[in-house]
C-alpha cells in the first residue's frame, strides 16, 4: 500500500513539467517568431546587422533564454519518460532519444547568435574582413542557427508522434491530448521535410501548420499544470507492470525502507539482498 502523500509525487512531476513546458513555449516562440524573425533579414546584410546591434540586449535575452529552454526541455523529457513507459517502455525511450537529439542539435546551434554577435561588433581581430564580410558572416551565422532549428525539429516530430501514440493509450491523460500531439508532430514533420526538399511553399507552409502545433503543445502544458495525471490509474498500471522506474518515481518522496526494498526485490529480486 503506497501512502497518500507518497502517491500525490506523480502529480508533482507532471505539475512541474507543465510549469517548464510553458516556459518552454514562451520562450521559443519569443525568440525564434519576436526576436529573430524580426531582427534577422536573410537578403539584406547590412540591415540585419543594424538591427542587431540597434536591439543587442534584446538579442542578447532570446539567445539566454533559449538556452534555458533546453535546460528545462532536458527536465521535461525525463519526467514525461518517466511518466509514460507505463504505457509502452521502447516507445517511450525512443520519444526521449529523439527529444534528446532535438535538444543536441538546439545546442550546438545556439553558438551561432553570439557569433553573429562577434560579428557585428567589429572586434579589432576582425578588423581585415571588412564591414561587408563581417556583416555577411553574420547572416551566414543566422541562417546556419534556422537550418540547424529545421533539423532538430525534424527528430522532435518524431519524439511528438510516438508521445501522442503513449498519451492516446494512456488512461491517466486525456486521449485528446494525444491525438493532438500526434498531429503536431506529423506539422513538425511535414515543416521540416517542405525545407529540406525546399519545396516552393515552404516559406508560406509554417505559419499555417504554428496553429494546430501551438494549440497542441499549450493544451498539454496547461493540462499537466492544472490536472497532472489521474493518480490511481497511474499507480494501478505502476503496480500491474511492476515497474522499477515507476516505483522509484511512487515512492521518491517518503518511501518507508522495506517498502522500497521490498520492491525492489520484486523487481530485480538477485541484485538486492
Amino acid at each position: 500500500m503506497v501512502d497518500p502523500q507518497v502517491a500525490r509525487s506523480p502529480q508533482l512531476y507532471a505539475r512541474a513539467a507543465g510549469v517548464l513546458y510553458l516556459y518552454i513555449i514562451v520562450a521559443g516562440t519569443f525568440a525564434e517568431v519576436f526576436v529573430r524573425g524580426r531582427l534577422v533579414d536573410p537578403s539584406n546584410a547590412g540591415v540585419t546587422a543594424q538591427n542587431i546591434l540597434n536591439h543587442e540586449t534584446l538579442f542578447r535575452l532570446a539567445a539566454s533564454a533559449e538556452l534555458l529552454h533546453l535546460a528545462c526541455d532536458v527536465a521535461v523529457t525525463v519526467v514525461l519518460y518517466l511518466l509514460l513507459q507505463v504505457i509502452h517502455g521502447p516507445i517511450a525511450l525512443l520519444a526521449t532519444f529523439m527529444r534528446f537529439a532535438c535538444i543536441v542539435i538546439l545546442g550546438t546551434v545556439a553558438v551561432t547568435p553570439f557569433a553573429a554577435l562577434r560579428l557585428v561588433r567589429s572586434a579589432e581581430y576582425l578588423t581585415p574582413l571588412g564591414s561587408g564580410n563581417r556583416e555577411a558572416l553574420a547572416v551566414l551565422a543566422m541562417q546556419v542557427h534556422s537550418d540547424g532549428y529545421t533539423i532538430s525539429l525534424m527528430f522532435f516530430g518524431f519524439s511528438c508522434v510516438a508521445l501522442g501514440y503513449l498519451i492516446y493509450r494512456s488512461t491517466f491523460l486525456p486521449r485528446l491530448l494525444g491525438v493532438m500531439m500526434t498531429i503536431a508532430g506529423l506539422c513538425y514533420l511535414l515543416n521540416s521535410f517542405a525545407q529540406f526538399l525546399r519545396l516552393g511553399f515552404a516559406a508560406k507552409l509554417f505559419p499555417a501548420l504554428f496553429i494546430p502545433i501551438f494549440v497542441a503543445e499549450l493544451s498539454l502544458s496547461v493540462w499537466l499544470f492544472a490536472r497532472g495525471v489521474r493518480t490511481a490509474e497511474f499507480r494501478r498500471i505502476a503496480q500491474a507492470t511492476n515497474s522499477f522506474v515507476v516505483h522509484l518515481l511512487l515512492l521518491s518522496t517518503t518511501a518507508r525502507p522495506n517498502a522500497f526494498r521490498g520492491r525492489c526485490r520484486s523487481c530485480f529480486p538477485s541484485s538486492v539482498p
